[in-house]
Formats: C-alpha cells, structure tokens, sequence
C-alpha cells in the first residue's frame, strides 16, 4: 500500500469509514489529497463554493456561523477519523456555515470529479446515504434539544454527546472531554454565566470535575440520567 493510502488509527476506528468495503476504503483515500492546517485557519467560509468530500486524518475542526451580533455558534466538532463536507457536494450550493481547526490538522480533500466518480459504486453511494441521514438526525436532535429541553438537560445531552466524540457518534464513552466552558456555551447557544450555573450543580452532585480546558466525568452513568430528563 502507497503512503498516500495509508489509513490513519483514527480513520481506521471510524464506525462509518470502518463499514465500508475495502475497495471502497482504499478508493476514497487514494482519490483524497492531504492539505495541512495551522490551529486557527479556516478549511472554508460561510458562502464558499464547494471545496469537496473531507477527510479529517489528525487534528479536530469547529463547524460553526456568526450570529447577527457577531457572536459565534458551534454546531459540531469534527475530530479525527470523520469525513464531512458531503451535503455542498451533492447539491454544490455554497457552504452554509465555517469550518475551522481546533489545532494543527491535516486533512483529506476529495475534489467533486473524483468523488463523482466513488458515488458509481453502489456500496459507496449507499454508505454516503447513510452517511448523510446519521447528519440528519444529528441536527433533529440539536433543534429538538432546543426547543422541547430543559437547560440543565441540554448541558448533560451535549456532554454525553461530546464524551461519545461529538460528530463521531462512538459507543465508547471517554471520561475526559477537552473543551473550553466558552466553547461548550457556543455549543449551546447559551451564556458563559447560565452554563457555569449547570455545571457547578452537575460539580456539586458529584457528575462531573471541571478543570483547566476539559471536564472530566466523574459518573457517565449519572450524566446520562441527567441527560435523558425533560
């Protein structure tokens, strides 16, 4: 196998590039052309044309919009081993949101033509599908948080997500999650203050450990109770 088709540990424990037919696997990485990124530099802009299909081989990324008022929303975190970029390609309408790296990052970029050309196997075309309502469902229920939840239950929905990998949907739960309070706030489209109010409760109940960029979860089981509250 060339170096260009190497697949990375993170790609490689991927859930949905995991499903994938071998053929498929090593078509999509061969058909990809890495691009490397500093920590702050943006993969593409709200309005951008379409880019392609990506790839994210290390390193994480925020997808996220700026509010009239100029604050931010972070609607997801793309961390290593997740492709996305799929709804531009297929209807090649501008990008609707940014997309910018936590840190350092490389990542894979499928151009349209080539990924035209991986959508002629069924397999493929079928897992991008699949791909895309996992998306769907993602953003259901990030509105339905929103408008049906509770604020105390939002904290603890978006922590179980971000434990499980945010995007990536892993049924292993990690105890640690490296985020900053301003970006789980952005996260939630609430205040510094009204996050830190849940949060010290969720300390105070034993749930959870805030420290110095992460928050460490002291009972998974007791945050997902809290989780799944009105």
């Amino acid at each position: 196998m060339s170096a260009k088709v190497e697949i990375s540990p993170a790609m490689a424990s991927n859930s949905w590039f995991g499903g994938l037919p071998e053929s498929d696997r090593l078509a999509l990485l061969a058909a990809g052309e890495r691009l490397n990124l500093r920590m702050g530099e943006m993969l593409y802009r709200q309005g951008d044309t379409p880019g392609g299909f990506f790839g994210v081989v290390s390193g994480s990324f925020k997808v996220s919009t700026l509010r009239e008022d100029g604050k931010e929303g972070i609607l997801a975190v793309i961390e290593a081993g997740n492709w996305f970029g799929e709804t531009s390609v297929f209807d090649q309408l501008p990008h609707p949101h940014d997309a910018t790296a936590l840190e350092s990052a490389e990542v894979l970029v499928v151009g349209r033509t080539a990924f035209e050309g991986l959508t002629a196997s069924p397999t493929f075309a079928r897992a991008m599908s699949v791909l895309l309502s996992s998306q769907v469902r993602l953003l259901y229920g990030l509105i339905e948080d929103v408008l049906l939840r509770s604020t105390n239950t939002r904290v603890a929905r978006r922590l179980m997500a971000l434990v499980r990998g945010d995007a990536t949907l892993a049924w292993d739960c990690r105890t640690v999650v490296p985020v900053l309070q301003e970006q789980l706030a952005m996260m939630l489209g609430m205040s510094r203050q009204t996050l830190s109010k849940e949060l010290k409760a969720l300390e105070r109940d034993g749930v959870l450990l805030v420290g110095y960029r992460r928050i460490e979860i002291c009972s998974l089981a007791a945050l997902e109770s809290r989780s799944k509250l009105g």
